[in-house]
């Protein structure tokens, strides 16, 4: 039996277009044209497209240009075109769609689609349209394999230009993208604020620790004034180091039950609570590694390491992958000082990257131990990081406040916009 068509109606509407009909919803290739102008001999900025935050220039993603002999074949996207990375990733496993703003020109891999809006079409609207996955639920049905060997989704040009948008008058349309462009000022706001207290941050741990050749660091609390230098360690002289692992992906009973599995995706705050996947305990008990609170993870493997090396400590029991190194700290050792410790020593840590294989980044485990850092004694260890620990609450509660913006406005979203399905294809 024919599956009944939807009416493309949002569930709220602003009060001016209650009244209104249905929405259409034209294919993507009636309300765009294909951008396919080769870069040639123009030197522009080769980007990538990254999920959740649009171009960046490859030398930022990958630490280096990739672009080679392929250059010449990049696209050349100017502001206000609109870019689909077939790539899949966890916000967006059938691709993600960006438009360029304020980049004036740059050059995108040619494996990437391009197009620009046609006359009428203005870009505000469609691009929360496309932050809505609204493409994403229309080709998830032509996926019949995962990615290919480039690591790139099987989607036809044919076939995502037939991907249909919902598409109400221009006023309605215009309205909608104001009121969600609101939001999106907002949240920017509100997250430079938090990215200002992680700078804060990183000027008081800069400060409380001795920066490399320093015996003792430039701010000292008074009660410590005068007492001894700090002294020399190695960082393998504070903590033992475990590696991870990944229970196999072919037995269900490893996976999805209720010890957080860390991994590199997991490791953007400092606190680490829980995480995307879980591991059951008969993982546990086959040799999943399972370590207590306080333990400090660290990224020694990956792409993010190009320009970032994640330090979490976890506040709960935690497993984690092959990726990442456990350190247990040694008797006489705070935690949560080593934790910040080695946030001191960031720019330390990158300096012992190199590149392993396609392109990956991999911090050497070997010299990773053998860094030297200063050590206080213990009291003083435990003042610097209950200091530091104080202003971590004022972080988090930006960062609240910043993920609070992000659910409203999806709410909100989720409501102006019909569904879009394949009955209404």
């Amino acid at each position: 039996m024919q599956q009944k068509k939807m009416a493309l109606v949002p569930r709220l509407r602003f009060p001016e277009f209650r009244e209104a009909g249905e929405w259409v919803a034209p294919t993507l290739g009636e309300i765009s044209v294909p951008v396919e102008e080769r870069v040639g001999d123009r030197r522009l900025i080769p980007v990538s497209i990254s999920a959740g935050l649009g171009f960046v220039p490859q030398t930022e993603k990958f630490g280096r240009d990739i672009s080679g002999s392929q250059y010449r074949l990049y696209t050349v996207v100017r502001d206000g075109d609109f870019v689909y990375n077939k790539g899949n990733s966890l916000r967006f496993p059938q691709g993600c769609i960006y438009d360029l703003q304020g980049w004036g020109e740059v050059a995108a891999p040619n494996v990437f689609i391009c197009f620009r809006l046609k006359d009428g079409y203005e870009s505000a609207f469609f691009r929360q349209c496309f932050e809505r996955n609204v493409h994403g639920i229309q080709l998830r049905k032509h996926i019949t394999s995962g990615a290919r060997s480039n690591g790139l989704l099987n989607i036809s040009r044919e076939t995502f230009f037939g991907v249909r948008i919902p598409t109400p008058d221009f006023d309605e349309r215009q309205r909608i993208a104001g009121c969600l462009s609101s939001l999106d000022d907002l949240i920017s706001a509100e997250n430079q604020k938090l990215e200002a207290l992680k700078a804060q941050r990183l000027g008081l741990i800069q400060r409380i620790f001795p920066q490399e050749g320093e015996a003792l660091p430039r701010m000292r609390f008074p009660e410590f004034e005068g007492m001894d230098s700090w002294e020399p360690k190695t960082v393998e002289q504070l903590a033992d180091f475990t590696s991870g692992g990944t229970p196999s992906k072919a037995n269900p009973e490893f996976w999805n039950g209720e010890i957080p599995w860390a991994s590199a995706k997991d490791m953007k705050p400092l606190f680490l609570d829980d995480t995307e996947d879980h591991i059951t305990a008969i993982a546990a008990r086959n040799g999943a590694k399972l370590l207590p609170a306080g333990t400090i993870l660290v990224l020694t493997r990956g792409m993010t390491l190009l320009k970032d090396v994640p330090i979490s400590i976890l506040t709960r029991p935690m497993s984690f992958n092959q990726d990442v190194k456990a350190l247990q700290v040694k008797d006489g050792v705070c935690s949560n000082f080593v934790a910040y410790l080695l946030l001191s020593c960031k720019r330390r840590l990158l300096d012992l990257v190199d590149i392993a294989g396609h392109g990956t980044g991999r911090l050497d485990t070997d010299k990773f131990k053998a860094l030297e850092v200063m050590l206080p004694e213990e009291n003083e260890q435990k003042r610097i990081a209950d200091f530091l620990l104080s202003y971590e609450g004022v972080i988090t509660h930006q960062g609240q406040k910043v993920e609070a913006l992000k659910k409203h406005k999806l709410g909100m979203a989720q409501q102006l916009f019909p569904v879009m399905g394949e009955s209404n294809t």
